[in-house]
């Protein structure tokens, strides 16, 4: 009597590791573009936050806050670990109050999110992502 072998062949290890090859080549990608809108809507969301503080502060003071320490802000380290925010003011000639919010990729959202760069929200509500001009597909 002969027995049947179990186990696999060569090939079909061959194939499934193909496959499995084929999958992340689609998944990682996707992955990363995720991770990356997801790092810059968390720090439009704290921008959104921040422009709301300037304008209580504002109430309470007559003028916009041209630091975070004023504010008495500290950024969160979701965002601080892929952004850097600083406050400035918007026209520093002119005597209407004015401020412009920055959010400046650094590291790993520096290189992957080249598509929109720096955005910036001022005391007006203009969003602007510097690098594209496109705030349609930068800003949530």
């Amino acid at each position: 009597m002969r027995q049947k072998a179990t186990g696999f062949t060569l090939i079909e290890i061959v194939i499934v590791l193909v496959i499995i090859g084929i999958l992340a080549s689609v998944a990682i990608p996707t992955y990363r573009k995720h991770v990356v809108r997801s790092n810059r809507s968390a720090a439009e969301s704290y921008m959104k936050e921040v422009a709301g503080k300037q304008e209580r502060f504002l109430l309470d003071n007559r003028q916009y806050a041209l630091t975070m320490a004023l504010l008495g802000e500290t950024v969160p380290s979701n965002v601080s670990s892929n952004y850097t925010i600083t406050i400035a003011d918007d026209d520093p000639g002119s005597t209407v109050p004015g401020y412009v919010i920055t959010a400046t990729p650094i590291g790993g959202q520096l290189a992957d999110d080249s598509t929109c760069g720096t955005l910036t929200l001022n005391h007006l509500g203009t969003q602007t992502p510097v690098a594209s001009g496109n705030t349609a597909r930068c800003w949530n």
